[in-house]
């Protein structure tokens, strides 16, 4: 899986944190709140919360907007009923697209979604139009620079049972199957390890790779946008990385 462009995907979240730091809590935040009304409150027994949870602090989102979300979910005070849903498109060049999103308004979100795709040169297509291209993988990142030993960051991840270990110059992404991905996380966070993202979803089995400056600006400005809608929450993508 090497050579994809999950690195500048994480990258860009990061520095947006401190730019867009009440966005990014309140997609986290209502992440959060589905699970809990979906499975509980209990992140032990709701391994969709545990994970919500999980990427609540790689995000460093304060522990009293965690207990909101829960509290949000349960009743406490107000909060709204959110669908998932999942868009599928091609962005220009033919790169294939994947976006989660969970919201309220089913038709103002398709709206928005499908406005970004003509504006960077893509389209929205149906349901199953291109997620043959993917299959579904856990991710768990790892900064290097807060865990140097490449060696024992592979030697421990392989005995918590990851299927594979994808490194680039800054990060390692742990890659489970589907089934052992609460496992992993679990046992990498007992064994010390913390993560600056973590997600369940569609992983690219085939990469699209551009060699026009405009296609690509096109692609990126697609994902940016994308990711820049309120009831977005994740974006995927087989765009091959070029640098």
């Amino acid at each position: 899986m090497a050579g994809h462009s999950k690195w500048n995907n994480i990258k860009r979240r990061k520095e947006a944190v401190d730019a867009k730091r009440g966005k990014i809590f309140t997609k986290i935040g209502r992440e959060i709140s589905v699970a809990v009304k979906e499975g509980g409150p209990d992140p032990e027994m709701n391994f969709a919360l545990q994970s919500a949870i999980e990427r609540a602090r790689a995000y460093n989102m304060p522990n009293d907007n965690i207990k909101r979300s829960i509290d949000n979910a349960l009743g406490v005070s107000g909060s709204s009923d959110f669908t998932e849903i999942t868009y599928e498109g091609y962005g220009a060049g033919g790169v294939a697209v994947m976006v989660r999103a969970l919201t309220d308004n089913r038709n103002r979100t398709a709206g928005e979604v499908r406005h970004l795709f003509e504006k960077f040169g893509g389209n929205l297509g149906k349901d199953g139009s291109v997620a043959f291209q993917f299959e579904t993988k856990g991710s768990l990142i790892l900064a290097k620079d807060k865990f140097s030993d490449e060696d024992q960051v592979m030697m421990d991840a392989l005995d918590a049972g990851c299927e594979d270990i994808d490194i680039s110059e800054d990060f390692y992404e742990v890659i489970t199957a589907p089934n052992n991905y609460h496992q992993v996380m679990q046992t990498l966070s007992k064994a010390g390890y913390t993560f600056e993202d973590v997600s369940l979803g569609p992983e690219p089995i085939t990469f699209v790779t551009l060699t026009e400056s405009e296609q690509i600006e096109k692609v990126e400005k697609l994902i940016e946008s994308l990711e820049d809608i309120d009831d977005v929450q994740d974006v995927y993508h087989n765009l091959e990385e070029t640098e």
